[in-house]
């Protein structure tokens, strides 16, 4: 009798069992990337984001002397591809001193590559020639005044 009331009970909660709905699998993948670089000329669009040498962002990167942001912190325009000189680029060969966080600006600029802030190069839809960054300047690409790219 033993044998059978095992029996029974061990089916009666194996179709209890089966008969519970099952949940769906919930996967959640969240990648932190932290706080954007504070660096007084911004920083590179590729890891480990290093600050960037002063000359390498044109004047398009800054909107109200504030950097755009590069990588996954970019915070331009759909289409936007802005300045930069790559000559101050260690992936072009650059192999001087980058500036601390926190240090404090100058200004002067001399672009020749235009770069979208995801590492892509492309056309800025002007000439880097015009840009200027004279003291004061708050940013611009051209002498329309936008911040370059095309929109």
């Amino acid at each position: 009798m033993f044998k059978v009331s095992a029996f029974a009970f061990a089916v009666l909660a194996a179709g209890l069992l089966c008969s519970i709905p099952a949940a769906p699998a919930q996967v959640s993948v969240g990648v932190d990337v932290g706080v954007a670089p504070v660096c007084p000329y911004g920083y590179f669009d590729y890891a480990p984001y290093d600050c960037a040498p002063y000359g390498y962002y044109g004047p398009d990167w800054f909107v109200g002397g504030v950097f755009l942001g590069a990588g996954p912190w970019f915070h331009g325009p759909h289409g936007f591809f802005g300045h930069v000189d790559n000559r101050f680029d260690p992936h072009h060969g650059y192999v001087g001193p980058l500036p601390e966080r926190g240090a404090q600006r100058f200004n002067h600029f001399r672009g020749n590559e235009a770069r979208d802030g995801r590492g892509n190069t492309g056309d800025a839809g002007h000439d880097a020639a015009k840009e200027h960054a004279l003291p004061g300047y708050r940013g611009g690409g051209h002498a329309a005044g936008h911040g370059g790219g095309r929109r």
